[in-house]
């Protein structure tokens, strides 16, 4: 193999690696979009969702919530989603991750280039009527660092 052939297989490699890589490195750098705005990015399209629930757990009856982490994917497609705070202490992180996952997201019309975002959502579970203790228990599992519009 001459010098010319084995530069342009080098090159060629090069440019297959980088457009692997890249959609990698832009989803690691996504900006973070706080619940509250995610609908100025991603429009939910589910109706309904479901959800793994286990038959039995540690305080499942229990007033809480979850709060779990995900990436919005260029394609409407949550993925790494994470569990991160569970309030009280329970199984339930399952459950959330489980309905984090099925979510299916649409672009919205800000959204043009199919940006993907980080965000987070609360799930919660068992919520008393009151609505000041409903609050409450949702305040629990907010999460800092996704205050960005």
């Amino acid at each position: 193999m001459n010098m010319k052939s084995r530069r342009r297989i080098q090159a060629i490699s090069l440019a297959l690696a980088m457009s692997v890589a890249a959609p990698l490195l832009a989803q690691s750098q996504a900006r973070k979009v706080g619940p509250e705005h995610i609908q100025s990015y991603w429009i939910m399209l589910n109706t309904k969702v479901d959800a793994d629930v286990p038959n039995s757990g540690s305080n499942m009856d229990k007033p809480g919530c979850v709060a779990v982490t995900y990436l919005i994917g260029s394609d409407g497609i949550p993925r790494n989603v994470n569990v991160v705070k569970v309030v009280p202490q329970s199984d339930l992180g399952a459950v959330a991750k489980s309905v984090a996952g099925n979510f299916r997201y649409g672009p919205a019309l800000k959204n043009g280039t199919h940006e993907p975002v980080e965000t987070y959502f609360i799930v919660p579970f068992n919520l008393p009527a009151d609505a000041a203790q409903r609050q409450s228990i949702i305040n629990a599992c907010k999460l800092p660092g996704y205050d960005q519009a």
